[in-house]
């Protein structure tokens, strides 16, 4: 008869495991490979996990399935802390057609976007500040509706104000991983981003808070905030 202490101990699991076996990690790379390709969003490695058999390690199968796509007319791109199906950078052109639209930024929301993006967190005090200008309530409210800006913590000051961050829709609209692979000061001026602005003091008087408000609008005018 056999004795209890032959039994291992120190694995609670093991009849779970027996029971509920992952897949093979090719099936469990085609998983994510279907998950990613319905998905209209980036999909983060807990929820792809989520949704497999028990067992599954999505981790693994993304470095599988991005060697896969290595070289292809599509890539597996992450995007902030989740991941995607994207076409290959040297192929957009293909898709110029079904994928551009028309999107109009003011000069201002152009430049509230680049203070954002690299300064977050950032209050509305300091895009002022560096601006040189109030900004208007507008122009916030638009860069929020479109997702390319968010609320972020508040700052542990008097008034405790809120702060702005980029979102992850922007970084997955410009292709970007996380806001360290934003073009650096070369690149901004040579996209034409980064101009000589005038003191504070020349600026024309108008309403507060309205300083922006009649800022030329700006279509295209830098190829870092285009469609």
């Amino acid at each position: 008869m056999a004795d209890d202490t032959d039994m291992p101990q120190d694995a609670p699991g093991a009849d779970e495991k027996s029971l509920f076996e992952a897949p093979p990690m090719g099936e469990q790379e085609r998983m994510v490979e279907a998950i990613l390709f319905a998905s209209a969003e980036p999909v983060t490695v807990k929820e792809l996990n989520g949704r497999m058999p028990h067992g599954c390690d999505a981790a693994e199968a993304l470095v599988y399935l991005r060697k896969r796509y290595e070289g292809r007319g599509i890539h597996v791109v992450r995007v902030g802390d989740a991941w995607a199906i994207r076409t290959a950078p040297d192929l957009g052109f293909l898709m110029q057609k079904e994928t551009v639209e028309t999107r109009k930024l003011s000069r201002a929301a152009i430049e509230t976007l680049a203070i954002v993006a690299y300064h977050q967190p950032v209050t509305r005090a300091e895009i002022e500040e560096i601006r040189g200008v109030a900004v208007s309530r507008g122009t916030v409210d638009q860069l929020l509706e479109m997702e390319w800006i968010r609320f972020g913590r508040r700052r542990m000051t008097p008034g405790r104000p809120v702060t702005f961050v980029v979102t992850q829709e922007f970084l997955d609209h410009f292709g970007l991983e996380s806001a360290r692979d934003l073009p650096g000061l070369k690149e901004l001026r040579a996209a034409g981003l980064l101009e000589n602005r005038p003191p504070p003091g020349a600026m024309p008087q108008m309403g507060e808070g309205d300083q922006d408000a009649g800022e030329e609008t700006a279509e295209g005018q830098s190829e870092l905030f285009e469609d």
